[in-house]
């Protein structure tokens, strides 16, 4: 190749008078023409990009300004559905399809927070574990309350009937048993405005209230007014006890929840101090509650240090919980109430004490059969996940996960106790030769109060007419021999007042006073 000419520079040439510029131009060669040329390419390039970029942003501009975006929706669907979605994403999949092309996404307010709780549901739902549960924060709050039954008030528990509310327990230290309430007291007057004819609702909502305000209560007692002012406090009302017979301890575990060892405790040194040989715990209705409030509620009954419960884990490992308090050595005979809501924590107790004390007998109807164990854990929003973690075995390796506890002796209660109740439509009525559910809960139900008719299969029989008139004659109603929505009314919230008040129509809590009485 030869050599590049020197660069020819501008030069001024005179011409005598004139001077002239002469522009001189540079020689290129043919590979720098190439260069020049894809140079001048890329730079028309860049301007044609720069040109579409805008175009770009200002159709975005009137696609989501002048023509909204749900107009073009049937044009996103259309295409979205030639294409098939990614099966490692399909919980992300379907839930942008819910909260972008759902039709009735449009009318639900907090869309995406509901989607979502609805999700985990759905994904802690097995048939398997009926225990393992997404809970909102509201449910675990309400959870977590229902076992420990912590509220602000009094601390009575009472039963509504008719429009008349009494007291049918008073909570050890509670403000109601500090001002001398007493159980059969009848709510009369609230701050001084009459609670006849209100239902259990309307008292409980003005005896609750602040912790550390007053209220003032009229009680009728023997018929006499006794007026009492009561300062508010926080309660916890997992336990009542009192003495029956002058020598049985009646002990009573709603659940197992914060406060219960103390709860007990504390009716359990009076049993002591009083000499009270012989207990009844009663667990019917008991659902459970925490595992460490177990060890310390056996650690009362069962030899220090003992072996409460067995956890079983997924991997096979098994984690022995011991008693955690001193025992009782006051008592040398026990009988324990269960029935079909005896459940978890309360039938590990049940089967503890079986299998580490010989004076214990178990009475009433086969419990739960729940053996496993749930933890909780919350995320910071304050929902939570209740999840099995393992499955209980008693000290000596029993399994009773959906089988229960068969009770050394089976009582069973009034049929009229285990039925529900559907209430009566208004202007409906049932008269001798009818056939009906409501005539047959009402036989039941006045065969429980001891008013006898001769049959209790749902047909309404002159033997039924004559035992309603007689109830209806007692409890002050018109004598028509009707089944009306009010007489049906009145016999069940008499059941209900037979149940809670009177002990002699509780088949199984009578079995267990005469086995201690024996």
């Amino acid at each position: 190749m030869s050599e590049k000419p020197e660069e020819i520079r501008e030069e001024e040439i005179n011409n005598e008078d004139t001077i002239h510029r002469i522009r001189l131009k540079r020689h290129l060669w043919p590979d720098e023409e190439e260069l020049l040329s894809l140079q001048n390419k890329i730079k028309n390039l860049r301007v044609i990009m720069i040109v579409l970029c805008a175009c770009a942003l200002v159709l975005g501009w009137l696609l989501g300004s002048v023509l909204p975006a749900p107009s073009l929706s049937y044009m996103r669907q259309g295409i979205s559905t030639v294409k098939k979605m990614d099966s490692n994403k399909k919980i992300e999949s379907v839930m942008d399809i819910m909260e972008t092309d759902w039709y009735f996404g449009k009318d639900i307010e907090g869309l995406d927070e509901r989607l979502e709780t609805q999700a985990l549901k759905a994904i802690t739902n097995n048939e398997e574990d009926p225990h393992t549960d997404y809970l909102s924060k509201e449910e675990i709050d309400s959870f977590v309350q229902s076992i420990n039954r912590n509220f602000t008030g009094i601390g009575v528990e009472f039963i509504s009937n008719d429009g008349i509310n009494i007291v049918q327990k008073v909570f050890k230290n509670s403000p109601a048993e500090k001002a001398g309430v007493l159980a059969g007291d009848i709510i009369n007057k609230v701050d001084g405005v009459s609670m006849e004819g209100s239902d259990a609702e309307q008292v409980k909502a003005v005896v609750q209230g602040d912790e550390g305000t007053s209220v003032t209560i009229e009680f009728l007692r023997d018929g006499k007014p006794v007026t009492l002012d009561i300062v508010r406090g926080k309660i916890s009302a997992t336990t009542f006890a009192k003495i029956m017979d002058s020598n049985i301890g009646y002990l009573e575990l709603y659940q197992f929840g914060d406060g219960t060892p103390e709860e007990a405790k504390a009716y359990l040194d009076e049993f002591r101090d009083k000499g009270i040989h012989k207990l009844i715990i009663d667990l019917r209705d008991n659902g459970g509650g925490y595992l460490d409030v177990l060890c310390k509620i056996a650690g009362y009954f069962v030899p220090e240090k003992s072996v409460v419960v067995k956890q079983e884990y997924r991997d096979g490992t098994i984690v022995d919980s011991k008693s955690t308090a001193s025992p009782y050595e006051n008592y040398d005979e026990i009988v324990i109430l269960v029935n079909e809501n005896t459940a978890s924590a309360s039938e590990i107790f049940t089967l503890t004490m079986k299998e580490l004390r010989d004076d214990v007998t178990v009475v009433g109807k086969k419990t739960y059969g729940k053996g496993t164990v749930q933890i909780t854990r919350t995320f910071d929003d304050g929902s939570a996940l209740k999840y099995t973690t393992s499955r209980w075995l008693s000290p000596s390796g029993v399994s009773i996960n959906g089988t229960g506890i068969e009770p050394d002796e089976e009582v069973n209660l009034h049929e009229v106790l285990t039925m529900p109740y559907t209430d009566m439509e208004e202007g409906d009525s049932y008269t001798v030769d009818s056939v009906s559910e409501y005539v047959r809960t009402a036989q039941l139900a006045m065969d429980y109060l001891g008013y006898a008719s001769d049959r209790k299969d749902g047909y309404f029989s002159a033997a039924t007419e004559q035992a309603l008139k007689n109830f209806q004659q007692d409890k002050g109603l018109e004598v028509t021999g009707v089944l009306d929505e009010g007489t049906y009314k009145t016999l069940i919230s008499n059941v209900v007042l037979e149940h809670s008040t009177n002990e002699a129509h509780d088949p199984q809590l009578q079995r267990a006073k005469e086995l201690l009485n024996d």
